[in-house]
């Protein structure tokens, strides 16, 4: 009995504990010193980002869900997407409109405009911080 209590205690263990999870921090990429396709194409070959977007925009900027179980994070924010374009790459989808520029990458975070601006600007990065939402922002790089 104290055995199969044990292989009991074992098992609910290991079914308590979470699924595998991959953590990243994007802070690095995001200083603007990569292309769209570097940094889109190192996510999904690490299997962090599901490299088919889930959205388009009209400016052709694709939208990549983090994988499942991928942790990622951005000067200290969470990431709860990513973001894409790099022309003539079939990587990407084309919007209907017109591109937002030669490539751009980046990330939608939570967290306040001016919270992620002072991180962005303590680091040294040339992001663009662009408030989405209330408690929602985007880092972006972009390369005319």
């Amino acid at each position: 009995m104290k055995r199969f209590f044990s292989s009991v205690v074992l098992a609910l263990s290991f079914a308590a504990l979470p699924l595998a999870s991959r953590a990243a921090t994007l802070d690095a990429p995001l200083l603007c010193n990569e292309s769209g396709h570097q940094f889109i194409a190192d996510l999904a070959q690490q299997q962090m980002i599901d490299p088919k977007p889930m959205r388009v925009e009209s400016n052709s900027i694709n939208a990549f869900s983090p994988a499942q179980g991928a942790e990622l994070t951005a000067f200290g924010f969470r990431v709860f997407a990513v973001v894409g374009y790099e022309k003539d790459d079939p990587m990407f989808r084309v919007g209907d409109g017109e591109p937002v520029a030669q490539s751009a990458y980046g990330v939608v975070v939570f967290g306040g405009e001016s919270k992620v601006q002072n991180a962005i600007a303590g680091a040294g990065s040339t992001a663009i911080v662009h408030h989405v939402a209330p408690l929602v922002t985007a880092i972006f790089c972009k390369r005319s």
